[in-house]
């Protein structure tokens, strides 16, 4: 049987390692697709995949048990209960304006940007695809220089061959679409989770290790409903403002 594969984390000494390991997996089962493995690797598996004792993981192990995340059985090993996933999503209806202004007023530096097969995390998004293209950017402060958030977004390959990256440093990847390219937008579906910043958002935002985060996922589909774009956010939990209006008519 395949096991799920958990996410890797550098481990510090400033908090204690049964803690840092059973939140980073606890994260991963929390953020896993549908589709992975319920199986867990073994004890000595886990120990070996985080660089810990076999005794500090079996504790790490314990906290998500108490939490009913996984349970534990003799001789057929360690199990994701089948109803965990990530809480559903509460979606944040607005014009595309009010999305492009949401993502506009700070300085851009474009990380990196190419192809590459689809990850887990978006594959929902895109079943008819193998490849998307992605694009990597640390956005900071304009007045203060302060990183604010990191954003991945994957696009369809078809679009992403019109898309001139230097225009995602002066313009959000919507306005693009939108503006440049002539996408013809139907809706914009926001979806905003508290997370723990992982190793490479923690070094590109300046946060501690395992600090809270806003993990922010945004699905841009056409009139058709196809997604054309899908955005991964990460923003530093103390830099993050979103208003959300409901009219009562």
């Amino acid at each position: 049987m395949t096991s799920f594969a958990p996410d890797s984390i550098v481990l510090t000494r400033k908090l204690p390692l049964w803690y840092q390991v059973s939140q980073s997996l606890r994260a991963s089962i929390l953020g896993r697709s549908p589709r992975d493995p319920l199986r867990l690797p073994t004890e000595e598996q886990l120990a070996g995949h985080y660089g810990v004792s076999v005794l500090t993981m079996r504790q790490a192990l314990k906290e998500l048990e108490d939490e009913g995340l996984i349970s534990r059985h003799r001789r057929r090993g360690t199990f994701i209960e089948p109803g965990v996933l990530r809480g559903a999503p509460v979606q944040l209806l607005g014009s595309v304006d009010a999305i492009v202004a949401q993502q506009s007023g700070m300085t851009t530096e474009l990380l990196g940007h190419g192809r590459a097969p689809v990850p887990a995390e978006v594959a929902e998004y895109f079943p008819d695809l193998a490849e998307v293209a992605t694009y990597h950017r640390l956005r900071s402060d304009e007045k203060t220089g302060e990183p604010t958030n990191h954003a991945r977004n994957y696009v369809r390959p078809e679009l992403a061959d019109r898309i001139d990256p230097d225009d995602l440093v002066r313009r959000p990847m919507t306005k693009v679409l939108r503006d440049i390219l002539g996408a013809d937008i139907g809706r914009i579906t926001d979806t905003v989770e508290a997370r723990l910043a992982d190793p490479e958002t923690a070094r590109l935002l300046r946060v501690p290790l395992l600090s809270p985060i806003l993990h922010y996922t945004g699905v841009t589909h056409d009139t058709a409903g196809r997604v054309l774009d899908a955005a991964v956010i990460h923003y530093r939990g103390d830099r993050f403002s979103f208003t959300v209006t409901l009219d009562a008519t």
